[in-house]
């Protein structure tokens, strides 16, 4: 992991405006956020419901622009969608009509890849997360597991500057959840891409990453930066036992609990989610 920020966050502020029987009001988002990605670093963003996780994930990528402040990526200034920009969503979004391998090859195809290289990448990267055999099955042919997976190599496969993933492994059953982010560390081992992760899940930011922000209620600001000091590679499915973990996690619950005792006392008055 470099020492530089590949991508820099400074404060920035989002209020989106709410307009309900005639009437509009403004609704703030986010207040002041700060910080920096350093180059090949895994960060996980926590936060209470509502925090503006994923609007930060929206700003960074350029589907929305914030209301004040800038975000740098590698010095430049992001205005507008920046395809050097991955986003892996919650839904897997593979379309029906394709097969697997022609869904993860789908932007290298845009891109104007030849058919041959770009099959070829595909079938490599769908090796890699244990898919060999299912190129040429369809997503309804598909686990969730599966289908997600086919959802995250279609993003690597076109090498992003930096990769955000959205809550990509919400909706799972433990078990598979836990072979995901095994199949994530591993890709992650190989390349070092620089990754933005956002998770409701405490042990699955600290398993996955090098450093845990902790947000506020909304309007969310940053209130922990917190380093994970676990030695890599790591085992996910035995991180509780890992050197460092029960140090880290009472850390990072102590923060967590104090935002989200606070949003449970103060956000009874409005409950339109943000995040």
């Amino acid at each position: 992991m470099g020492t530089e920020a590949i991508l820099s966050v400074h404060n920035v502020s989002k209020r989106f405006v709410v307009k309900k029987k005639k009437v509009e009001r403004e609704i703030p988002a986010l207040a002041e956020v700060n910080f920096d990605v350093r180059e090949g670093e895994f960060l996980s963003i926590v936060g209470p419901s509502g925090c503006g996780k994923s609007t930060v994930l929206n700003l960074v990528v350029g589907l929305l622009k914030p209301t004040s402040g800038d975000i740098l990526l590698r010095g430049e200034k992001v205005e507008g969608i920046n395809s050097e920009i991955g986003y892996v969503t919650q839904k897997d979004n593979l379309w029906p009509w394709r097969t697997l391998k022609s869904n993860v090859a789908f932007a290298l195809e845009v891109r104007g890849t030849p058919k041959e290289e770009r099959d070829g990448r595909a079938e490599a990267f769908i090796q890699k997360v244990g898919l060999g055999g299912f190129e040429e099955h369809y997503p309804h042919e598909l686990s969730g597991g599966m289908r997600q997976r086919g959802n995250i190599i279609r993003t690597l496969i076109y090498d992003p500057v930096v990769i955000l993933m959205d809550e990509p492994f919400g909706p799972l059953d433990a078990q598979t959840r836990m072979v995901l982010q095994n199949d994530l560390l591993n890709i992650w081992d190989e390349n070092k891409k620089t990754i933005i992760f956002v998770t409701h899940d405490l042990v699955e930011a600290i398993a996955l990453s090098d450093r845990v922000i902790i947000m506020t209620r909304r309007p969310g600001t940053v209130k922990d930066i917190i380093d994970v000091k676990i030695p890599r590679p790591r085992n996910v499915f035995a991180i509780h036992t890992s050197p460092g973990f029960k140090e880290t996690y009472e850390r990072v619950l102590e923060s967590f609990s104090a935002v989200s005792l606070l949003a449970g006392q103060e956000g009874e008055k409005e409950r339109e989610v943000l995040d």
